[in-house]
């Protein structure tokens, strides 16, 4: 599936481990979530730097930001095929609606970084992730303050719209916030992200897809 031969195999055995079936920091996933998540951003980061010589910082902040949310990592990795690999724990019907696998994702990009050094996995996320799932063409016309456009979609409509923090905890050794859109007093979808900001995009995004916006 990863389209390498993997070297030190339990590495990826820990990448594809959810904390529900593995509690210790040393078998699940979640350290190798936190490194995958920087070098991603940093092979991200440098990708867009050279595609677009004569944008500035704010361009090229917000089209990673699109390219790494949390729903459009874990819509990658479901569509890669991780959700049938992940290790997680299958009664739990909340965990295969939530965003475990884009976590898989970047802690496999970790696992492959510990493995093969940066400058293959710089290679390999550009061929296995950026070209195949990530057009960057289609994303620069992707208006990414949703929450901006489902706030004026309230107003207009007169409907009562707020967004409530609903938890805050610690997840290896990152503070993980989720985020309700509450529409009317009932909260029709829930984001969550490193930040209150990612997590308010993803609950909006969410609300936007099921009222059908």
């Amino acid at each position: 599936m990863l389209g390498i031969k993997p070297g030190k195999l339990p590495l990826y055995y820990v990448a594809l481990s959810h904390r529900s079936v593995k509690e210790s920091a040393q078998e699940n996933n979640e350290r190798l979530e936190y490194l995958g998540d920087a070098i991603l951003s940093a092979i991200i980061a440098d990708y867009l730097f050279k595609r677009y010589p004569y944008k500035g910082e704010g361009f090229l902040t917000e089209m990673r930001s699109k390219m790494v949310n949390r729903q459009k990592l874990n819509d990658i990795a479901v569509k890669m095929g991780l959700k049938k690999l992940t290790l997680y724990n299958k009664f739990d019907n909340a965990l295969k609606a939530s965003q475990i696998f884009g976590n898989t994702l970047e802690a496999l990009v970790g696992a492959v970084y510990l493995d093969k050094g940066y400058k293959y996995t710089k290679g390999w996320v550009l061929k296995s992730i950026i070209v195949p799932y990530l057009f960057v063409d289609d994303l620069e016309l992707v208006d990414i303050n949703l929450k901006n456009k489902l706030i004026g979609w309230a107003s207009k409509n007169g409907r009562v719209l707020e967004f409530e923090t609903v938890e805050e905890k610690m997840e290896g050794g990152r503070r993980v916030f989720t985020i309700a859109a509450v529409l009317d007093g009932e909260q029709v979808a829930k984001g969550k992200g490193y930040n209150k900001k990612d997590a308010s995009q993803i609950a909006a995004q969410q609300a936007i897809e099921k009222l059908g916006l």
